[in-house]
């Protein structure tokens, strides 16, 4: 009968090793997700110059909305400062468009070569603003992180594997979970902080 044992034992062995991968891919997909989150902060300004607040920045350029980061060269010189070089001077009007098109709140003056973001100290009316933003941002975070939870939930319930190991895999991906929602209370905590000093 050790065969016979053998033999209903592989597909569970199976399934338990889907039940890792299920968890694999949720601690990626979390992770991506932070980095997201992350990358989408960086892009608010906090009363410092920053290149990064030009990071989601389009550009009719030719016809095409390119990233300004890939046309032009974005130096900070001083903290109050930042300077767009673009590679292509015909782009410069354009550029100059995009910019005061996009959300960034910061109005270029262009002299023919380079354009120039003066960053004024913010108002106490813009940090509010900006906090709801990085708010916002945090939120569509953790629901993200949330859809990714709901995902592997469901996965995990397909999977023919013993109730034991199912109601550890679920604790395993509520804590990835729970750690995830954690950082990005973090990430916004520390975006908010940035944004309120003086």
């Amino acid at each position: 009968a050790p065969p016979a044992r053998a033999a209903q034992l592989a597909p569970r062995a199976a399934a338990e090793d889907a039940g890792a991968v299920v968890e694999a891919e949720a601690m990626e997909k979390m992770e991506k997700t932070l980095a997201k989150v992350n990358a989408n902060l960086e892009t608010i300004r906090t009363g410092r110059a920053n290149a990064a607040v030009l990071d989601r920045v389009n550009v009719d350029y030719y016809g095409t909305p390119t990233p300004l980061k890939t046309i032009a060269g974005i130096t900070t010189p001083d903290a109050q400062t930042i300077v767009v070089q673009p590679y292509d001077l015909s782009a410069l009007a354009d550029i100059e468009r995009g910019i005061m098109e996009s959300d960034v709140g910061i109005t270029p003056s262009n002299d023919g070569k380079l354009i120039r973001l003066n960053v004024p100290p913010l108002t106490q009316e813009r940090r509010k603003e900006l906090a709801k933003q990085v708010s916002k941002l945090g939120e569509e975070g953790k629901v993200a992180v949330r859809n990714v939870r709901r995902d592997c939930m469901k996965a995990i319930g397909k999977l023919d594997i013993s109730e034991d190991a199912q109601k550890g895999l679920e604790a395993d991906v509520q804590k990835l979970t729970d750690d995830s929602v954690k950082e990005i209370d973090g990430l916004v905590k520390k975006k908010e902080q940035e944004i309120t000093q003086v």
